[in-house]
């Protein structure tokens, strides 16, 4: 700034950065385009995977959009914006992190060409929105209802295309059936109640769904029973010692027969709390806190199976699983309190590999998937790939409600968008037709991945969407021409679409609203300007950490 005499009045300190006006839009816009363009390799059956590398040489092999940019070091804050895009759709829905992502990204890239028209990027917001909302007044119409099982293992099968799990997916895809549909809960499903465990050896087809939960956990004391049938289990947050004073004290004492009246009495009170605990009827306890070693011991001579230091997500999901109520206090335990399982067994996996199995629950509404794979790094993305198949069949659950995939849904909704761009008008009508055509970028980025046509396969589809029946044809890049994606089973849940859009549409919004950027200063801050330079370098080398 400078005053009425041309001096200059400076508000920001030494070394801080600023940019405005058309350059700081641009510099947002080129930044999120890179994200966007990081990623949209890896869309589709026939996407390409990324090796991640991070500072301390651990390698994930991957093309799970979420996961892909969670690992990268982006720094960037408009290229964040297009993280917590993919972040918010993993969070909702599971899936779709690529496909929200590549459409924020090219929504961008047509602001820019309206932008270079002179249109102002409130009147493309504005356009964005009206748009947006139309989508999702016409994406019900696209959709079929759904909830059988049939249709979930679709769906669950859909959502592993593409990834290194895919080989596998039949088998993945069973599992998360069947996980899913025990935790439901009155219309609703909370995928937080499957634990994964994870163990390497054998195939992923000796993976199964245990009707209880498996823990990393051993008994406290090898003289305690390795197997407890018919188990009433007691679930108890409060540590099995002495309890230690508030303020620091000291004891004197004179004599051995003070010290021996001393330890007889803690002796006493461990008895007390494990008599209490066997009083109830209890021959299993879990215990969120510690347990002393003198307290197992007396555990054991009563033949109770104790285990300590569990995780609170852990005692959650084994009341769920087993109907127990978390203790408190050791006094106030109830019979009812207690959970049931027919068996807490120790089992050896393979070689030294022990898990604690608690099954045979009545009715669990939690439980867990034992994964298995021949390695850790496909073991992970086996895990991945049933991630996203656990969190899609559960929305399909909530919501029973699917739309067809392949790019269906997109090139639908281009059409209609187009349509209904003529009745508004304006300039708003030209970000209506944008965006109508940024929704081209699925069925396009599909074809492109697989070695097509994208110009081709665009027209194609374009076509069959024109006639009455076919708004269910999507691309099918293994025959590479478009088939109704209903009758080949590519099902994707209607909330995906819609979160996408959604998510998609609003962080285009907000980079575009911004016209002015300001840098705090450092001795070592870069400018925006130097911050995106680096951002197309590292991506065209292809690295990981991408100094955005």
């Amino acid at each position: 700034m400078a005053d009425q005499a041309g001096q200059p009045i400076y508000i920001l300190r030494e070394g801080s950065s600023r940019t405005r006006g058309r350059d700081a839009q641009t510099y947002n816009i080129m930044a999120a385009l890179a994200v966007a363009d990081a990623v949209r390799s890896t869309l589709g059956p026939k996407g390409m995977d990324k090796m991640l590398v991070d500072s301390t040489g651990n390698t994930t092999v991957t093309n799970d959009g979420a996961t892909i940019l969670k690992e990268m070091d982006i720094e960037h804050p408009a290229a964040k914006m297009m993280v917590e895009v993919a972040k918010a759709q993993d969070q909702q829905v599971g899936d779709g992190t690529t496909t929200a992502v590549i459409l924020a990204g090219e929504l961008l890239r047509r602001a820019a060409e309206l932008m270079d028209q002179a249109i102002h990027p409130t009147v493309i917001a504005a356009g964005y929105r009206l748009a947006a909302a139309k989508a999702n007044e016409l994406l019900p119409n696209i959709a079929i209802p759904a909830g059988d099982r049939g249709i979930l293992r679709k769906v669950a099968y859909t959502a592993m295309t593409g990834k290194s799990a895919n080989s596998v997916g039949e088998k993945l895809a069973d599992l998360a059936v069947e996980a899913v549909t025990a935790i439901e809960e009155d219309g609703k499903v909370d995928v937080d109640n499957i634990k994964v465990e994870k163990k390497t050896g054998g195939s992923v087809h000796d993976s199964t769904v245990i009707k209880g939960l498996a823990l990393a956990k051993r008994r406290e004391n090898p003289g305690m029973p390795k197997k407890v049938e018919n188990a009433r289990i007691l679930l108890l947050n409060v540590a099995l010692d002495i309890k230690k004073t508030g303020v620091d004290a000291s004891i004197k004492i004179k004599s051995p027969e003070q010290m021996q009246s001393f330890l007889e009495q803690e002796e006493a009170i461990l008895r007390r709390k494990v008599e209490a605990i066997k009083k109830a009827g209890a021959n299993v306890v879990f215990c969120q806190k510690s347990i002393e070693d003198l307290a197992a011991h007396y555990l054991a001579r009563n033949g109770i199976m104790a285990f300590k230091s569990l995780s609170e997500s852990d005692m959650a999901k084994l009341s769920k699983a087993t109907g127990g109520r978390v203790v408190t206090k050791i006094e106030d335990i109830d019979p009812n309190d207690l959970g049931y399982a027919e068996l807490v067994e120790e089992r050896l996996i393979t070689g030294e590999d022990e898990l604690l199995f608690v099954e045979g629950c009545k009715n669990p509404k939690a439980l867990t998937v034992l994964l298995r794979g021949g390695g850790y790094t496909s073991i992970d993305e086996y895990e991945r790939a049933l991630h996203d198949a656990l969190r899609v069949v559960g929305v399909v659950l909530e919501d029973k409600k699917v739309v067809p995939g392949g790019g269906a849904p997109e090139v639908e909704l281009g059409l209609r968008l187009r349509e209904y761009a003529s009745t508004v008008g304006g300039r708003e009508q030209l970000a209506i037709e944008a965006f109508a055509s940024s929704l081209d970028i699925i069925p396009r980025t599909l074809a492109e991945n697989a070695g097509l046509d994208p110009i081709d396969m665009l027209v194609e589809l374009r076509s069959r969407h024109e006639k009455q029946d076919g708004k269910s044809f999507g691309l099918d890049v293994f025959q590479g021409k478009a088939v109704d994606m209903l009758e080949a089973g590519v099902l994707e849940p209607l909330r995906v679409k819609t979160q996408a859009i959604g998510s998609a549409t609003e962080a285009a919004i907000m980079i575009l609203r911004i016209d002015d950027v300001i840098a705090s200063g450092g001795p070592d801050e870069r400018t925006i300007s130097e911050a995106k330079a680096a951002a197309q370098r590292q991506m065209r080398g292809g690295g990981m950490g991408m100094g955005m």
